[in-house]
């Protein structure tokens, strides 16, 4: 994810607010230029992090010369969802992702609440966060035959010691450092992009692509942007920009929203450029990789390869210690976020200080299974939630239309919830994480097949398109009889 995004959404509020504080008389339609410049700057801090950089990376190595139309599905996942989620906050009026899931059911807000929580938190970003430096710089620069999983076990312990000291404690420092953080991260990242870029190792129309790329690359973009997991955090803060829209006088929710995409043309521009630079070097990589005779299991090989190969040894650790100190960051706030909604969840359970070490602990036992095994783990994960969280979306969005009914609600997100499962399926077998045994005894294969049959595109990964539009017509549907026995009701 762009964790570095739910990280400092508190510290891009207080910003926005406090440089526009003014007194606002009566409500305004729209923002002006200095307005649109500060949202544009606040979403592009919210979403974009160290995260956002090993996913294209490793997609441009795969793509090769169907870099093109992977990057366009990965942009729309990447980019377009959560700027459309952030509108769905400020159209249907919610103060939240509980109030907005809440639509559908009170239990089923607390399940989806919690399982986005922990999602974008201890189960897979915060490990990642510790994971994403050190496969970048400590394991590609140790001597060869050393013990990396001591060498990750040290380096996760240190790391979220020192993030559970601050979470504990968190201090106006990492606000600093954030802001002095960023800008550096860029113009590294900008200095790598631009020599692979003026010293090309190959023309992009001789590389092929790989594995799924070569027939479905538009749609494998598109479930890699997935693992940015941008659009489950847009959910999470969201409320924040939002909020900070009001707060300058526009009020009305279609303006609200008219706003938020507005400003967010520019932020989407930038990271989609970005993207698309990434991935460009990513594809450079695959030269270097084949003539050094080594095989990039994900992103952070990707970028230290490229990082060593143009810069040497050097470029390598500048690269790491700007990216261990952005994740130790972003750690920080996904450990005192997470902590401070379990508390509100919960709050006849632990109290924050409990729930920060019970996350710090449970984050540093996954962070010692590698990166690419956190990846591999959260893909079935992610398969399963981010249907439920653009439908959820396009929900919000569109709700007025039918008065944001909770029967519509409940129809569209229960077909979609059960098509959601077979996705999950599908990648659990894809992830290779369960025993002979265990696929046996849950029955994924014959799940899958049945699928496979019934479901259209499932195959492309989205088999849960078809699910949520006849959940939307039964919906709509019944809807309509409903209020049309209401009225004669009345009558």
């Amino acid at each position: 994810m762009g964790e570095n995004g739910l990280a400092s959404r508190q510290n891009w509020c207080y910003i926005v607010t406090n440089i526009m504080h003014k007194d606002v008389n009566g409500m305004k339609e729209r923002l002006t230029k200095k307005e649109n410049v500060l949202i544009a700057t606040m979403l592009f801090g919210l979403f974009f992090g160290a995260g956002n950089l090993i996913f294209p990376a490793y997609m441009g190595q795969l793509a090769g010369k169907n870099m093109w139309q992977a990057i366009i599905g990965f942009v729309i996942t990447g980019v377009g969802l959560p700027l459309l989620g952030i509108a769905a906050m400020g159209i249907s009026r919610s103060d939240g992702l509980m109030e907005l899931s809440s639509k559908v059911s009170r239990p089923y807000s607390y399940f989806f609440t919690c399982a986005l929580y922990l999602t974008i938190g201890p189960f897979f970003a915060i490990p990642r966060c510790a994971t994403t430096p050190f496969t970048v710089a400590v394991a590609t620069l140790m001597p060869e035959g050393s013990n990396q999983s001591l060498a990750l076990a040290i380096f996760s312990f240190v790391f979220f010691a020192i993030v559970l000291a601050f979470s504990l404690k968190p201090g106006k420092i990492l606000t600093h450092v954030g802001k002095i953080l960023t800008p550096i991260f860029l113009v590294l990242l900008a200095v790598l992009v631009i020599a692979a870029l003026v010293n090309p190792t190959a023309a992009i129309s001789t590389l092929e692509a790989q594995g799924t790329y070569e027939s479905n690359a538009f749609f494998t973009g598109f479930l890699e942007g997935y693992n940015t997991m941008d659009a489950l955090a847009c959910l999470a803060f969201g409320i924040v920009v939002i909020n900070v829209i009001r707060g300058l006088g526009v009020e009305k929710p279609e303006h609200v929203a008219m706003c938020t995409v507005k400003a967010g043309v520019s932020s989407c521009l930038i990271m989609a450029v970005i993207y698309l630079a990434v991935t460009l070097v990513g594809v450079q990589c695959r030269v270097i990789a084949e003539n050094a005779g080594v095989v990039c299991a994900n992103g952070g090989e990707v970028l230290s390869l490229i990082a060593q190969y143009y810069f040497g040894d050097a470029g390598v650790w500048i690269l790491a210690a700007t990216v261990t100190m952005a994740c130790l960051k972003t750690s920080v706030g996904l450990v005192t976020s997470c902590a401070e909604t379990f508390e509100q969840l919960f709050p006849q359970g632990p109290k924050y200080k409990a729930w920060a070490v019970i996350f710090s602990v449970v984050s540093f036992a996954i962070a010692n299974l590698g990166l690419s095994a956190i990846i591999a783990c959260s893909v079935p994960v992610l398969m399963f939630l981010y249907p439920l969280a653009i439908t959820l979306i396009l929900l919000g969005l569109f709700g007025k239309f039918f008065g944001h009914s909770r029967i519509v609600y409940s129809t569209v997100t229960g077909f979609t919830f059960v098509a959601a499962l077979f996705d999950f399926a599908k990648a659990m077998l894809g992830a290779d994480v369960l025993s002979e045994t265990m696929i046996s005894s849950l029955h994924l294969r014959g799940a899958v097949a049945f699928a496979q049959k019934a479901l259209p595109f499932f195959d492309l990964g989205v088999g849960w398109i078809c699910p949520a539009l006849a959940g939307l017509v039964v919906g709509l549907v019944w809807y309509a009889i409903a209020k049309n026995r209401k009225a004669a009701a009345a009558a």
